[in-house]
């Protein structure tokens, strides 16, 4: 499958302009893929975040995470996942992209892990604050809770009120 350029639907995901085709085609070129979509969904947060809806030949969606991470640029890379057997198809044999089932929203975050020094928890609720989330734990990614570079402005903000700095760079490099 060769990627042409075809202008299909845009979204704007962390500030980024992203064609969904783009990252369907790069899905499909992976070996252990038989049909794939994306779509772009509300996260827990009211912010655009990507659904990737695949139908693999193997039950391995982390592998093909890492796969599309080798591939694509982490704000290309879906926050959430659909394994199915099959994607639903039009009559004229496209992707029915209105009949795919919504994304499980919960099950875009890590597990739950509480925070347990004085750092992480000021961290943890700094974050519960900015992104108005009520629990956050220490694997949790900021960026796939909802945060882009505004949220890390004022979270680097509120830390700097408590005498920490915080520089975005940091932020990108580090987002759990």
């Amino acid at each position: 499958i060769e990627y042409i350029g075809r202008i299909d639907q845009q979204v704007k995901v962390r500030g980024y302009r992203i064609e969904l085709s783009e990252i369907e085609v790069r899905l499909a070129q992976l070996a252990d893929v038989h049909d794939a979509a994306v779509t772009a969904v509300e996260d827990k947060a009211g912010n655009t975040a990507l659904c990737a809806y695949v139908a693999p030949q193997q039950d391995d969606i982390e592998a093909l995470k890492a796969a599309l991470k080798d591939t694509l640029p982490d704000y290309m890379v879906p926050a959430f996942w659909v394994e199915m057997d099959e994607l639903p198809v039009t009559a004229n044999g496209k992707i029915d992209k209105k009949a795919l089932p919504a994304p499980d929203i919960e099950a875009g975050s890590a597990a739950y892990k509480a925070p347990e020094t004085e750092m992480e928890t000021l961290l943890s609720d700094i974050w519960q604050e900015v992104l108005g989330l009520d629990q956050i734990g220490i694997s949790d990614n900021f960026f796939t809770l909802g945060g882009d570079s505004i949220k890390g402005i004022q979270m680097a903000s509120r830390l700097n009120q408590h005498g920490y700095k915080l520089e975005m760079k940091d932020l990108f490099q580090h987002p759990t």
